[in-house]
């Protein structure tokens, strides 16, 4: 499927989840910019990189990583997913206004994307859910250090110890630290979520989707409302 899908949310919407859901549902590739910066900050060949280094010590402080660094790569590897034929869906992604939408000398990627996609086939979607919930999810939230599976939360004596998928060793993030997590929040309110009124401006229309309910149901809400 030759479409952009854009998930956003606050921090434990379940955005990641259901990218992951509607990637194999639509055959689309799910980019993962958190983890795909989370992996390249943390890789041990990298670390005596000045812009690494300084970009690694922002992303572990739960704020949000400079822009211009994070549109740099980030343009670069989506432009090699829409090159090669696939669609996208992002989860949370991009996250500033810049990013979004770039300046004067540097093209954003919601204009870089109409140009690969066309605007029709460009899909905002925001996950509503209330800061509690986002807030508990976050606090109990374990991903799989071999498959980057996140183990959905149910209460605190039925935790898995290993993952249902692969078995591996379970482990939680740095930017899921509760101290991290505040700043995480704040950061999604004050520099992704007015993207949304970007969007708008832009022409586009919003999905709103309860992001309450199990995943399951989520997803269903989400196919319903793509169709």
């Amino acid at each position: 499927m030759r479409k952009v899908i854009i998930i956003y949310g606050p921090p434990g919407a379940g955005k990641g989840t259901q990218a992951n859901l509607l990637a194999g549902k639509l055959g689309l590739i799910h980019f993962d910019t958190g983890k795909y910066l989370e992996q390249l900050l943390h890789d041990s060949e990298l670390q005596k990189n000045p812009e690494i280094k300084k970009a690694r010590k922002i992303f572990d402080s739960g704020a949000l990583v400079t822009p211009s660094f994070v549109l740099k790569v980030t343009s670069k590897k989506t432009r090699e997913i829409a090159k090669a034929g696939w669609g996208i869906v992002f989860s949370g992604s991009p996250r500033t206004l810049f990013e979004a939408f770039g300046d004067s000398k540097n093209e954003g990627l919601i204009p870089a994307f109409e140009k690969l996609y066309g605007k029709k086939n460009i899909v905002p979607i925001l996950l509503k859910i209330d800061p509690k919930i986002s807030i508990l999810r976050n606090a109990h939230r374990l991903v799989c250090s071999v498959c980057g599976t996140a183990i959905l939360y149910s209460d605190t004596e039925h935790q898995h110890k290993t993952c249902p998928l692969c078995g591996g060793k379970l482990y939680k993030r740095v930017v899921d630290n509760p101290k991290v997590f505040g700043t995480r929040i704040k950061e999604y309110q004050e520099r992704t979520a007015p993207i949304l009124a970007g969007l708008k401006k832009r022409g586009y229309k919003i999905t709103e989707v309860d992001g309450r309910p199990l995943p399951y149901k989520v997803f269903d809400s989400i196919l319903k409302k793509l169709k």
